[in-house]
Parts: structure tokens; sequence; C-alpha cells
């Protein structure tokens, strides 16, 4: 049931993310800027939803997640309403990383720390069923937004959606009111300790930063330019939009797997696997760029790169002390966040400068073997502790 809640919870609340993409041109519009400007809000968005959930993470380790969520709540709605009655581009950006960023942050990195608090046997499977509703949400909110900006205006939506958070968001995390248990019970069935690894904390956690900041930055080049490039092939945005929704569906099934296969062979050859399909599946959009093959090279694609992240999350419960899973979780999920930012950044500049995104798929190959071989590092050092210990 809460495992439920949680889902249900981080559908709604992951509006954060998505809705800035779907205003953006009415934004644009009214208040008369040029492209760059308008995409601001987006990025302050992502730099407060980093950093909130490195902050929220750290007061979910001392609080609980119940007042964390509740404040983080109240947050995300007041900052829609507020984004509803902005003046300039500037508040507009403003309140969208103040609030709304950080106010997302909640239902994310924090999320899957207290979820990961409640199984044992089923951890993997219970995190990345937390971790989908991100992907969720980007399937359910920009399907519904259109119809009311349509009908009624961003501003109109932007309020409907804060009311709407604030309603139903605040009575969830309520029936998640009762403490997480910290570990099992010494001797209960199904106990899982930590595992040795010889990596101190400081340098696991570094070592996952750097994985985390390179899948993401070659994970963003599809996912942030697939309608571009869809666009320069010449098939359209409708085609791109049809691609980039495969993605997010795919994304879905490949968490949930990942989670299965993780609690039978662990987080980090999990990651491992995931990390070297999401290279190979790069690799596929240089040569097969027909539009039935990016068909299914962005469903490959969104198998591959869906279970990537919440991998890190179950690699830190397995190998670290559960009281610090907020913090640790949220700093690394912090830099997949920022690895986003600046890949999709990086892949337009790449574009600009050679007319192409043949060199952006280059450039994200290269970062994610730089993922690949961080984490097969990382398999090194368990595998010789694992040794041993036995």
């Amino acid at each position: 049931m809460r495992l439920a809640i949680s889902v249900l919870l981080a559908t709604i609340g992951c509006v954060g993310s998505w809705a800035v993409v779907v205003v953006l041109p009415a934004v644009q519009a009214e208040f008369g800027v040029d492209r760059a400007a308008a995409s601001m809000p987006f990025t302050a968005t992502m730099v407060g939803f980093a950093a909130g959930n490195v902050l929220i993470g750290r007061f979910v380790d001392r609080l609980g997640y119940r007042i964390p969520a509740l404040v983080s709540s109240a947050l995300l709605a007041a900052g829609f309403l507020l984004a509803a009655l902005s003046h300039s581009i500037l508040q507009f950006t403003l309140i969208q990383g103040v609030l709304i960023g950080v106010g997302t942050a909640a239902i994310f990195g924090p999320l899957i720390a207290d979820i990961s608090h409640w199984f044992n046997r089923r951890r993997g499977v219970a995190m990345t069923a937390a971790a989908s509703g991100n992907y969720l949400a980007g399937a359910a909110w920009p399907t519904v937004m259109p119809y009311l900006i349509q009908g009624h205006g961003w501003r109109f939506t932007y309020a409907a959606i804060g009311i709407f958070c604030l309603v139903t968001m605040v009575p969830l995390v309520l029936m998640l009111r009762r403490g997480a248990p910290r570990q099992m019970a010494p001797g209960s069935s199904g106990s899982r300790a930590v595992q040795p690894i010889s990596l101190s904390p400081r340098a696991l956690q570094v070592l996952l930063i750097i994985a985390g900041l390179g899948c993401c930055v070659a994970m963003s080049m599809p996912q942030v330019h697939i309608v571009a490039y869809c666009m320069d092939l010449g098939y359209g945005v409708a085609h791109g939009a049809d691609m980039l929704s495969i993605m997010m569906a795919a994304g879905v099934v490949s968490r949930l797997g990942s989670g299965f296969i993780a609690d039978r062979i662990g987080g980090v050859k999990t990651l491992l696997i995931g990390s070297a399909l999401q290279c190979l599946s790069l690799f596929f959009y240089i040569p097969f760029n027909g539009l039935a093959s990016l068909y299914v090279v962005s469903l490959v694609f969104g198998l591959s790169q869906g279970g990537i992240v919440p991998c890190y999350a179950i690699i830190i419960r397995e190998y670290m002390p559960a009281k610090e899973a907020g913090q640790r979780i949220g700093t690394v999920l912090m830099a997949t966040i920022f690895g986003m930012a600046i890949g999709g950044w990086m892949s337009g500049w790449i574009y600009d400068l050679t007319g192409s995104y043949a060199a952006a798929f280059l450039n994200g190959i290269a970062w994610n073997l730089v993922n690949v071989v961080a984490i097969g590092l990382l398999l090194w050092k368990a595998n010789r502790s694992a040794a041993a210990f036995a």
C-alpha cells in the first residue's frame, strides 16, 4: 500500500518537471522573449530539482519522510499558483527554480530513499517502481495540459495544477505518516546487511557521481533532441514526439525490469548491463536514420536506459548505511540531473558547430564509455571484496 501511494504521489508531483516544457511556447509569446530566455525557466527548474534532492534528502534522514514531503508539497503548490501570477520571465524563472524545482525534488530521490527502508527481499523492484512515477508523469501531464491551455490559457492551467497538487498530495503524504523501519530485527527472515566493498563511502559516492554524470549526459542526447533530429531528417515534429513517447513508455518497463534483475544479481551488475546497452543503442542512431528504424532504435534505447538511474539508489542501499540513504541518494541523483541538463545543452552546442547530430551522438557515446569504465571499476572492487569475505 505504501508503494502504491508513493507511485501515485510521484506521478502527481513530478508535474513540476514537465509542465514548464509544455507551456514554453505560450510563455515565450506572452512575455515577448527569444527562445533562449524562454528556456531559462526549464534550466532553473532542473537546478532547483537537483539541489532539492540533496537538501530534502538530508532532512528525510533526520526527520523521516512525512514532514519534508508536506513542506515540499506546499512549496510545489505555491509555486504553480505564484507562477500563474508572474509578470515577467525573470519572476517566472525564479519561481520555477526556487519553489517548483525544489518542491518537486521530494518525490524523486527522497521518495526512493524512503521506500527502500520498507522492503528487503524485493527492494530493487520497490525502488524502481517508485522511480517510475517520474516517467508516468511525463506520459500523463503533457497529454492533459494542452487541452487546458488551449481552452483557458497557460495561467489558468498552472493555477489549476497548483490547487490539484495541494488537495491531492497533502492527504497522500499524511497517509505515509508512519516512520520507516531503519533496519530489520537481528536474525529476522530476509534481513540483508550492508555488503562489503574495498572503497570508502566517500570514494564510492564520487565514483557513482562520475558514473551518473556520464550516463545522463549520454542519455540526454536522444531524449532532448529526438524531435529536432526528426525535423532535420524531414520526418516532422509528430514522429519525433511519438518516438519520445515510446522512450518514456519503454523506460517504465525498463525500470521495473531492472528492479527484478537487481534483486537477483545486484545493482552494480544491473547498472553495467543497462549502461552497455544504452551505449550500443546510441551507436545505432548514427547509421539507422530511416523513419521505421528510428522508431525501433528509440524503443531499444528506452528499454536500455530506463532502469539506469534507479540502480544508483539500489547500489547505495546495498553498500552504504541505511541512515544515510536520503543524503547519499539525493547527491548521486543530483549528478544525474546535472548530467541531463549539461548533456542537452552540449548536444545543441555541438550541433550548432557542426550542423549535424552525428558528432553529438558520438559525444554521448564518449560520455557513456566514461560511465561504463566507472561502473566496471566498481564491479571489480565489489567482486574483490566479496571474494575476500567469502
